[in-house]
């Protein structure tokens, strides 16, 4: 099964694929948390989003508590603080686990690519990005601490589009 048909669920519990939701698009996929030291990245997400959506470009958050209990929300509390907090206008799937025994199949797949540094393995905390080409293919993987807006995740972007 290729990255592009593994099954998700939208933060609204529909069924949808990774194909449906950046059908010909390049994605950025981010395990996203509410309750972060981190969550401010949302704002710099929006902006890719803003920036490069219409040129064929997606921000995917999986909102995710495996990383100090901080998206403790239920859907409709992780979709209001969203919305209300950041505007975001990308696509959100489902809360899920991106490391363990219980970890969502996408991750199984996103947590073989290297970064930077060649290390793979598990994510290491809330807003871990993986950039995917408009095939479906994993590029590049940016660590928790890369902002949004670094000119390494920029020119990677720029790159597919």
């Amino acid at each position: 099964m290729s990255l592009s048909d593994i099954p998700l669920r939208t933060l609204a519990d529909a069924p949808t694929t990774l194909g449906e939701l950046a059908a010909g698009k390049a994605a950025l996929i981010v395990n996203v948390a509410s309750r972060c030291g981190l969550t401010p990245q949302y704002g710099g997400l929006v902006s890719l989003q803003q920036q490069y959506g219409e040129r064929g470009f997606t921000v995917i958050g999986m909102p995710c508590n495996q990383f100090a209990g901080q998206e403790p929300g239920t859907a409709e509390e992780i979709e209001q603080f969203c919305a209300t907090t950041y505007g975001v206008d990308f696509p959100l799937l489902e809360k899920a686990d991106v490391n363990g025994t219980g970890r969502h199949p996408l991750y199984e797949e996103l947590t073989r690519i290297e970064d930077a540094e060649g290390a793979a393995g598990d994510v290491q905390w809330n807003f871990e990005k993986f950039l995917v080409d408009r095939e479906g293919n994993v590029v590049a993987r940016f660590r928790p601490r890369t902002a949004p807006d670094d000119p390494s995740v920029t020119a990677a972007i720029e790159k597919l589009l």
